[in-house]
């Protein structure tokens, strides 16, 4: 199992669907569902990351807005990814509320998080401790269900195997998610090398890093 897959699976068949990514970053996962016929819309708040989307993936459309907030009519699209994003959004459960206004009925929001573990979360901690905020997102997911808001139709856990060549490598890919960690890094690097030494598992071709992900496939209830 992996992200892709569950995605294509869930919206099967892809082609022609008005898919929402939301929290689409450099617009990779939008680069990928607009080749296979997608109809993608993405919406970072972020200028530089809608920048670099809109470069990637010429074929999909980007709008820089906040998941709390989007700027939607009630059933625009047929579907909604929010991949490794909802933990750094302030108010998750106003993005997940947001989230099912903006779909369809029955139609389903496909929200993939990192868990506060594996040896990606070690690897990270000392630059970033996301803890608090991973916990966060899965307790407002837990919430939304709970509540009768979402009817959970899919719930599965899968790891994430990501290789690189050195620190410098692995440290170029955790700031250009958020560049704000350079002040970290810049603070304590003997002490950040030593955590991603002794997390990663050496591997012919550099370092593997291994990060749990929670998958839900959730439908709007009503």
């Amino acid at each position: 199992m992996d992200t892709l897959s569950l995605i294509l699976e869930t919206f099967a068949p892809i082609e022609g669907r008005r898919i929402l990514d939301i929290g689409c970053g450099p617009g990779v996962l939008a680069k990928a569902l607009a080749a296979r016929g997608a109809a993608v819309t993405g919406i970072d708040p972020g200028e530089a990351a809608i920048r670099d989307a809109a470069a990637r993936a010429p074929g999909a459309r980007f709008e820089r807005a906040s998941a709390e907030a989007l700027p939607f009519a009630a059933a625009s699209f047929d579907g909604a990814v929010i991949l490794n994003a909802l933990h750094h959004v302030p108010d998750p459960a106003a993005a997940l509320a947001e989230a099912a206004r903006v779909v369809g009925p029955g139609c389903p929001v496909v929200v993939v998080e990192p868990l506060a573990e594996g040896s990606a979360f070690a690897a990270l901690r000392p630059i970033e401790d996301e803890t608090a905020i991973r916990g966060a997102a899965q307790a407002a997911i837990a919430a939304a269900i709970a509540s009768g808001a979402f009817i959970c139709t899919r719930d599965v856990t899968f790891t994430r195997a990501e290789t690189f060549a050195d620190l410098a490598a692995y440290l170029e890919r955790v700031t250009s998610v958020e560049p704000a960690r350079r002040a970290a890094i810049e603070a304590d690097p003997e002490g950040i090398r030593a955590a991603f030494e002794g997390a990663a598992a050496r591997r012919e071709g550099g370092y593997e890093l291994r990060q749990p992900l929670r998958a839900h496939v959730l439908v709007p209830a009503g």
